[in-house]
């Protein structure tokens, strides 16, 4: 370990995709890889470009409760491994019923997978 301090994983506003329009751009333009639990799309950005992140939740997965657990663990997931991210995208998490009963070890697990299997994922 090092001395030095790790700047704060954030994921603020500046960070969400937020326009339908942008949804639809990444669903109609981008790649698309079901992952189990979550479906995962994205668009490639230019270099510099800030990377962004959507996450749709569908009445599929059950009642309010469950869709916004559903929302938070993606979310947490993402701001965990934002680093990971090997070029700038817009990403877009679409919930699957499969994740209501994970934890987030699990979902950051099958993240992890798709990070690698997209190509997305930082060379090491």
């Amino acid at each position: 370990m090092s001395g030095e301090p790790q700047p704060r994983l954030r994921f603020g506003r500046a960070m969400r995709l937020k326009q339908g329009r942008d949804f639809l751009r990444i669903k109609r333009e981008g790649r698309r890889l079901p992952c189990g639990p979550f479906i995962a799309n994205w668009q490639v950005l230019p270099a510099g470009s800030a990377t962004r992140l959507g996450v749709i939740t569908s009445k599929t997965l059950g009642n309010a409760v469950a869709r916004t657990r559903a929302r938070r663990l993606l979310r947490e997931v993402f701001r965990l491994h934002q680093r990971d991210l090997s070029q700038p995208v817009d990403l877009v998490l679409v919930a699957q019923r499969g994740i209501t009963g994970l934890g987030l070890a699990a979902v950051e697990e099958r993240f992890k997978v798709m990070l690698d299997k997209s190509g997305l994922a930082k060379r090491q």
